[in-house]
């Protein structure tokens, strides 16, 4: 006889005080490798996005799901097993929880099939829990019999959150089975951060250049329907001799146990029967995920044929979708939601007719097909793993009381995506996705800006590539400087200046230009002497013509180029120019501030925090107290319009925070990552000279922002590519990753691992050296005669 499931409940737990001392701990029961199925995986990712997202004052732990038939052994992080068919481990479990002293929340990734053999034994189990649970539902069946309903409200009453993984499965939960809407969260299926490559050169690699690739993937299982496919091939063969359908990945293990090879062999039978042995691929085996992601990326079409119409969510689906393949699909609730429901779209269970022509159309329409895998490119964007990673957090946040939010992980630095966006004449200033847009060509703005980067890090790697980067960007400065001294800023592909010069006020790309000078003549005990000679004749020759700007930010971004200049040149050089530009802004200030507007300007618009922290500069060098004050009120005033408690948040680039108008955090979208930089620097200079550690702990939430912890909790710095996201919109990033975006992150970056790695979540993180090695650059080939191109 089976013993009652009665068991006391734990008497008392730790005291409030030292709760919040502590670090959280979770406890996650999945399946998880080596054991190979879906879940298993899924599992494994998250985990890892969440150790890579955030430092290690959340701990996490697991409880493998292991039965009789599948034994594993496992790494450190497995700390407890259960065998969800003996119910004696249940009570097992449950007496192992209870003496964890240090055990916060419970997380289940639930699928029936793992729990059904004791499903009373995993519901009692629950319910003797006296800790918070989440309970993950990786499939939700729609129109459940009376026992099916009352089992899952059964479950649902006694755990504290219930995740699902789309809006379909959110529905069902809430019309089917009545469950509350408050104890649902919707969280997706993760999917991971891609290096875009070239389609033609991964096709080369796998031998599949002279081929369009059709694909599927995953655990192999008769429920695939992949002879769907086999059977509408010969038809597409005709008028695409070239198509080749790749099957990746081995047969599930369970059925391998139970039925061994059967459907594999089945398939193999009708690649016989059909003659398709040279346009058929069986690649059997379990795939690593970075194989699988160039398989994914050099497919044509991506066909998934299940007949299971309520499947809840495919993680096969979202991993093609993030690689940018486009999908014909088999209908069901997860397709419907992430698909775009268009004629070419969706065909039913063994219709290979309807496959055939959804296929035929894709194919005959290269256009539309480049559209779908950008549209789809950009859904997928917030399921990357990390995101997943932070709106886990936010759950257990919302679930655990006096849980502490951990730290963000910084990540480690590389140049990668700098040199991939830097030709021999300079940085593109534009990129579609990760590819740089060559057509963009080039402006003084982000070259002067990643020369700061590249000089900062220079300053602390000491790399001879390094050096020969700042002097590429120093060609290109000088290359756009005029007899004069002053600068053009917009340069074409074939290194010719552009009418927008003359289309477009270029005071402000003039006084970039000197602060990026004046910064790396600051340097001169980390640089060469050669790159601090020939910074400072650029340097002079930019000043002759200063005294006739008038522009704010120009001024501000001059008057920050010559506080540079003079740490190294202590002297009083372009005294007067530095009282004339800082006596212009505290005019501008006293004009237009009042007691509730304390700005230079009637609006709040771009590079905002450069006009409160020019004064500092200037304060510094003459040690007028008029603009420290100025500096300190309008800076406050700013930061007021521009944090939340939790997060920054930019002015809007879509409306500018007019003076009278409502509060700017009512603005959706259009923050940019160069106005977080800009705001990182100026907190530093304000803790720099005021040490008041309200700026200090801004700054590093300000760099938080590239992290995720911004209004729509995404990454912006994206670590796989080593490039940054051109911005947040008002629910999506925006995908490409120019050089201004990666130009603020890698500013900002450098700064905080410079002066503030210990306090931070960057913990001096080694840099990593894997990026693209540098060739030499003959400089004097970019040396061409100025002229404007009309």
């Amino acid at each position: 006889m089976k013993p009652s499931f009665k068991l006391k409940i734990k008497s008392e737990r730790f005291a409030f005080e030292e709760k919040l001392q502590r670090n959280s701990h979770v406890l996650i029961i999945s399946s998880i490798p080596p054991r190979e199925c879906g879940i298993a995986t899924f599992t494994n990712d998250l985990i890892d996005a969440l150790e890579r997202t955030f430092l290690q004052e959340l701990k996490i732990s697991i409880c493998a799901l292991e039965t009789d038939h599948e034994k594993h052994t496992y790494d450190g992080r497995v700390a407890m097993k259960l065998n969800p068919t003996h119910w004696e481990s249940y009570l097992e479990l449950l007496d192992t929880i209870r003496n964890q002293e240090q055990l916060d929340l419970l997380v289940i990734q639930h699928e029936f099939g793992f729990f059904h053999a004791q499903k009373e034994f995993f519901y009692a189990f629950l319910k003797s829990l006296d800790i918070p649970v989440v309970l993950a539902f990786h499939t939700v069946l729609p129109n459940p019999n009376r026992d099916q309903k009352h089992y899952l409200q059964k479950l649902a009453s006694v755990v504290t959150k219930l995740v699902v993984m789309t809006k379909k499965s959110n529905e069902i939960l809430e019309n089917d089975y009545e469950i509350s809407a408050g104890k649902i969260k919707i969280i997706a299926h993760g999917t991971h951060l891609t290096q875009y490559k070239d389609k033609q050169i991964l096709k080369k690699i796998y031998n599949l250049e002279s081929n369009l690739v059709l694909a599927t993937f995953g655990l192999l299982s008769e429920g695939k329907g992949i002879e769907t496919t086999l059977r509408a091939l010969p038809k597409l063969i005709e008028n695409q001799p070239s198509i080749l359908f790749l099957i990746l990945g081995k047969t599930h293990p369970t059925i391998v146990l139970n039925e061994g090879e059967k459907y594999r062999e089945h398939l193999e039978n009708i690649v016989d029967e059909l003659q398709l042995s040279k346009h058929v691929r069986f690649v059997n085996k379990y795939i690593q995920l970075e194989e699988l992601i160039d398989y994914l990326q050099l497919t044509d079409v991506y066909v998934f044929s299940s007949k299971d119409p309520h499947q809840a969510v495919s993680g096969t689906i979202s991993y093609a979708m993030s690689c940018g393949c486009p999908i014909v699909s088999t209908p069901f609730p997860h397709a419907f939601e992430l698909l775009d429901n268009e004629h070419y779209t969706f065909f039913d269970v063994n219709d290979s007719e309807r496959l055939t022509e959804n296929i035929q159309f894709l194919l005959k329409n290269p256009e539309k097909l480049e559209q779908i895998r950008i549209s789809q490119l950009q859904k997928m964007a917030e399921t990357a793993w990390e995101n997943v990673a932070i709106s886990y957090v936010k759950l257990f946040q919302e679930t655990l009381d006096r849980f502490q939010f951990p730290a963000y992980k910084y990540p480690p630095i590389h140049l990668n995506h700098l040199e991939r966006m830097t030709t021999r004449v300079g940085m593109v200033q534009f990129s579609k996705i990760n590819f740089p847009d060559l057509a963009s060509g080039y402006t003084l703005d982000d070259n002067a800006r990643a020369m700061i980067a590249v000089a900062q890090h220079a300053e602390l790697y000491d790399e001879k590539n390094d050096y020969d980067l700042i002097h590429l960007y120093l060609d290109f400065i000088d290359f756009c400087m005029l007899d004069d001294g002053s600068f053009l800023n917009y340069v074409d592909k074939n290194e010719e200046f552009t009418l927008q010069n003359n289309e477009t006020n270029l005071e402000d790309s003039n006084g970039r230009a000197i602060w990026a000078l004046g910064f790396v003549i600051s340097l001169h005990e980390s640089l060469p002497i050669s790159i601090i000679h020939r910074t400072e004749k650029l340097f002079h020759r930019a000043m002759l013509p200063v005294e006739k700007i008038c522009s704010t930010r120009s001024m501000a971004f001059i008057l920050k180029g010559i506080y540079y200049y003079q740490l190294k040149h202590k002297n009083y050089a372009y005294q007067s120019i530095i009282k004339t530009f800082a006596n212009r802004m505290v005019q501008m200030y006293r004009h237009e501030s009042d007691e509730n507007w304390c700005w230079f300007e009637h609006s709040l618009t771009y590079a905002n925090s450069i006009l409160p922290e020019s004064l500092v500069f200037a304060y510094k060098m003459t040690q007028d107290e008029t603009y420290l004050e100025i500096a300190k009120e309008s800076f406050d005033f700013l930061l007021e319009k521009t944090f939340t408690k939790n997060y920054f948040k930019g002015i809007s680039n879509q409306t500018w925070y007019e003076k009278g108008n409502q509060h700017p955090f009512t603005e959706k979208g259009g923050e940019q990552p160069i106005e977080v930089a800009y705001t990182i620097l100026a907190l530093d200079s304000f803790y720099e000279v005021t040490h008041q550690t309200k700026y200090k702990q801004k700054l590093i939430l300000a760099f938080e922002w590239f992290l995720g912890r911004n209004s729509i909790n995404q990454l912006v710095y994206n670590p796989k590519t080593g490039g940054c996201y051109d911005g947040l919109e008002q629910k999506n990033i925006n995908l490409n990753q120019g050089a201004e975006s990666l130009d603020s992150y890698l500013i900002s970056r450098l700064l905080i691992e410079k002066k503030y790695s210990n306090e931070s979540g960057a913990s001096k993180q080694i840099q990593n050296k894997n990026f693209i090695s540098w060739r030499k650059i003959n400089s004097e080939q970019l040396l061409k005669k100025h002229k404007i191109k009309y």
